[in-house]
């Protein structure tokens, strides 16, 4: 596969959190904490999309957002995070960036749709 954009990543990576949102809506426990760091995780997904940070520098475009956030560093940092160990899989599994690429098709997606 070719080497994957940051930016295109998080484009199918944003598809994905659709199914995962179904998942958070159908738990009986409290889902505010998960909707907040959802919601963080999606503006930093939603930044990289728009902003196209080059592959060699996406380590260090997360690193500058989550001094730029300030009071809400750890949080913002956490998602930062994640984000990009989701990358790394990606570039590193093509069953993984197959599946993103082809929409991240769920049970769960399907069956909230």
């Amino acid at each position: 596969m070719p080497p994957l954009r940051p930016a295109e990543f998080c484009r199918q990576l944003l598809a994905a959190l659709d199914a995962s949102e179904g998942r958070r809506k159908r738990r009986k426990r409290d889902t505010t904490p998960d909707a907040i760091g959802m919601a963080i995780k999606r503006d930093l997904l939603e930044a990289v999309a728009q902003e196209n940070p080059a592959p060699a520098a996406f380590e260090l475009w997360l690193m500058e957002r989550c001094q730029a956030a300030g009071a809400a560093r750890g949080p913002v940092r956490a998602m930062a995070l994640d984000v990009y160990a989701e990358w790394r899989l990606a570039e590193a599994s093509n069953a993984f960036q197959a599946w993103l690429e082809q929409g991240a098709p769920s049970d769960d997606a399907q069956r909230d749709g």
